[in-house]
């Protein structure tokens, strides 16, 4: 019972900690004055909603040791959603 309760305690514990970390969605209009470096661009693969996307963009911003990430295009399809960004911290 122990090792289930520890199991359970940790993963709580890891999906809380991505999302204290995972790299943030700015709008073009508000990086002119944050003094970001851009770092890379990242796209998604095809994924079936745009929350999805959005998820996808941020794990591989931080991936690429991103803060934000700043959509540069999105298409949806009849079941596919891409988009590309651009990831700076």
């Amino acid at each position: 019972m122990k090792l289930v309760t520890g199991i359970v305690t940790s993963l709580v514990i890891g999906s809380l900690s991505f999302g204290v970390f995972a790299a943030k969605e700015l709008e073009k209009d508000k990086l002119a004055g944050m003094n970001l470096t851009k770092v890379g661009e990242i796209s998604t693969s095809d994924t079936t909603a745009p929350m999805d996307a959005r998820k996808e963009l941020s794990k591989k911003a931080d991936e690429l040791g991103g803060t934000y990430y700043v959509v540069t295009s999105a298409e949806k399809q009849t079941k596919n959603v891409r988009a590309t960004a651009d990831v700076y911290k």
